[in-house]
């Protein structure tokens, strides 16, 4: 496992169980390199596939991941039996399922997003635990504005914008997050330049 592929901060040790997943073979004329990684976004998928029955079965899919190693994943799932709820199965009982993944790799951050068609839900559940108020689109630049309460700020964009970042990536939107102030200045400032435009 080369250090780059290899967790923050770990460290591993002889005669250590170490669970990960085969990244590349390159066979050279007298041996075979097997070239091993904890931080590959797969090695996640691999993990629900080990954990959740119903992500093995395909029953649920995993429709995005996006991951800072060591730190936080995002993922969506959706469900393609209506009776399996897609969160709370690969959550488990009182968190169980997800609690072996978590623990495998160091208390990395996991967030269950549902997936949905919509990417204006979407962009909503993937900022979660924050509180979305309004999604506005341009899908000319993939272009996302998310309005939120002042109290919920901070929660959006998450430490150093890990929230905002990860969110961004999982649905493939560019997102910029305003308070309701910020965002009506944004609409007085466009006006302004519109009406100089002439006709």
């Amino acid at each position: 496992i080369p250090r780059s592929e290899q967790l923050p901060g770990e460290t591993h040790h002889p005669a250590d169980r170490v669970r990960a997943m085969i990244l590349d073979v390159r066979e050279s004329a007298s041996q075979v390199r097997i070239v091993l990684t904890r931080t590959h976004p797969d090695f996640i998928k691999r993990l629900f596939d080990a954990e959740v029955p119903e992500v093995s079965e395909r029953i649920i899919e995993i429709r995005a991941l996006a991951r800072e190693p060591g730190y936080r994943t995002k993922v969506a799932v959706s469900s393609i039996d209506s009776k399996v709820d897609a969160v709370g199965a690969c959550v488990g009982v009182r968190g169980s399922r997800i609690k072996n993944i978590v623990e495998e790799i160091n208390g990395e951050k996991i967030d269950i997003v549902r997936w949905n068609e919509s990417s204006q839900i979407l962009i909503a559940n993937a900022l979660k635990p924050a509180e979305i108020k309004e999604v506005f689109l341009c899908f000319e630049l993939g272009h996302a504005v998310v309005v939120v309460s002042d109290d919920q700020l901070s929660l959006a964009i998450g430490k150093r914008g890990q929230n905002v970042r990860l969110a961004s990536r999982l649905t493939g939107w560019d997102i910029d997050i305003l308070t309701p102030a910020e965002y009506d200045r944004s609409i007085d400032e466009m006006e302004r330049k519109l009406r100089n435009v002439p006709g």
